[in-house]
């Protein structure tokens, strides 16, 4: 998005035409467009404001209904902060005691919206000018929250940067026009250089994608990886006062409940199968506790390589998914259709981990046309490649 456009869209009349297409069918899209231009409406105006209600549709799953007051553009939309997970950070900044926090890198600005509905002051950087119009206009309910185009990194060490700050947060920009960043060192700003902030303010929180590689964690801060229903959607970095432990944690998101693991990043021991298959969440598997799992379950790894957990019971945890196990086959394609149109499968779910056949390279093969539906899951018994039928729990 161009800075005029910014402009227009945070205009009064197109916040008021977007308002009004709030519950327009995304069907009806070019009758609508059609129909308000011949209204008088000019065509840049309609054009922002069908942009920005098929915008906000798209973030109310992420932002709730905040998102009817927002305004966005696409690429920031989804790099945006989910709003459970903003509101984590900002719990972190106030139980640090924090009033005054630095936003390095606002995007839209869910984070920050986030820091100000808490009550602390918040000067939210942002470089890209159209982007800054934008969060401006998403900061205007909270008169100490302001927006500064420019350099983050260059505006805390000028003469002009925001006094008293306690707390600082930053999302680097793990994303260009070429593609995704993988190394951090290609963060905006890099990573490195926003840790290094730690040692000048009270309390740091920083978030990173969950590919983010352990080394790149030093081993002062905390790293609590976190997954909402089943996604696991970052790690945030925390020091100072912002910090709860050090090491690692896997904060795992279901229904609204929040389940906590933290401890060692040590492997468990492996051995044999036993009559439950346990899929430890992903923010589990990302911070490296699986260990820590098997430990509290009372479980084992079926494969040292590989990370899934086995019991000779159910272990109901919310850090885990469980399956019975019903099956034990090898991995060949002829057996495992034999078996399964055996039993009239037709619909059938399949998870692989440890083995290089896809779902997508065998379900043709399998050629099933039945009524029942089932899961396999592909992956290695202490070394040895297998096919096992679960039942989820």
């Amino acid at each position: 998005m161009d800075v005029e456009t910014a402009r227009l869209t945070v205009g009064a009349a197109c916040l008021a035409l977007a308002a009004e297409l709030r519950d327009a069918d995304p069907k009806d899209a070019l009758q609508v467009g059609a129909r308000l231009r011949r209204d008088g409406h000019d065509p840049a105006l309609v054009t922002a404001a069908m942009t920005q209600a098929q915008l906000r549709r798209a973030a109310r799953p992420r932002l709730g209904g905040a998102a009817d007051a927002m305004v966005f553009h696409r690429a920031g939309l989804e790099q945006a902060t989910r709003a459970v997970t903003a509101g984590l950070h900002a719990d972190r900044f106030a139980d640090a005691g924090c009033t005054r926090v630095a936003d390095l890198t606002c995007g839209l600005g869910a984070d920050a919206r986030a820091l100000a509905a808490r009550g602390m002051d918040v000067t939210a950087f942002e470089a890209d000018e159209a982007t800054a119009v934008l969060a401006a206009h998403n900061l205007t309910p909270w008169p100490h929250a302001r927006v500064v185009h420019g350099d983050s990194l260059a505006g805390l060490a000028g003469p002009d940067a925001p006094p008293g700050l306690d707390g600082v947060f930053a999302d680097p920009a793990r994303r260009t026009a070429r593609g995704r960043r993988h190394d951090p060192a290609d963060y905006s700003p890099p990573l490195d250089a926003v840790l290094d902030l730690r040692r000048r303010y009270r309390a740091l929180g920083v978030k990173a994608g969950p590919g983010l590689p352990h080394e790149a964690v030093p081993a002062d801060m905390e790293a609590q990886w976190v997954s909402v229903d089943g996604d696991v959607v970052e790690v945030g970095l925390w020091a100072g006062d912002a910090a709860r432990r050090t090491g690692h944690a896997a904060l795992v998101i279901r229904g609204g409940e929040h389940h906590e693991l933290a401890g060692p990043t040590d492997r468990a021991d492996a051995g044999p199968l036993g009559d439950w298959l346990l899929e430890p969440d992903g923010a589990v598997i990302r911070a490296g506790l699986v260990g820590v799992l098997a430990d509290r379950v009372g479980a084992h790894l079926v494969d040292p390589s590989i990370a899934y957990l086995t019991a000779d019971s159910p272990a109901p945890t919310a850090l885990a998914r469980a399956y019975r196990v019903t099956d034990v086959l090898p991995l060949d394609v002829r057996t495992i259709a034999r078996e399964l149109h055996a039993r009239d499968v037709g619909t059938l779910d399949i998870k692989k981990r440890g083995v290089d056949l896809t779902p997508e390279q065998l379900r043709p093969r399998l050629k099933l046309k039945g009524s029942a539906r089932a899961t396999l899951v592909l992956t290695r018994l202490e070394g040895r490649r297998a096919a096992l039928l679960v039942d989820p729990a």
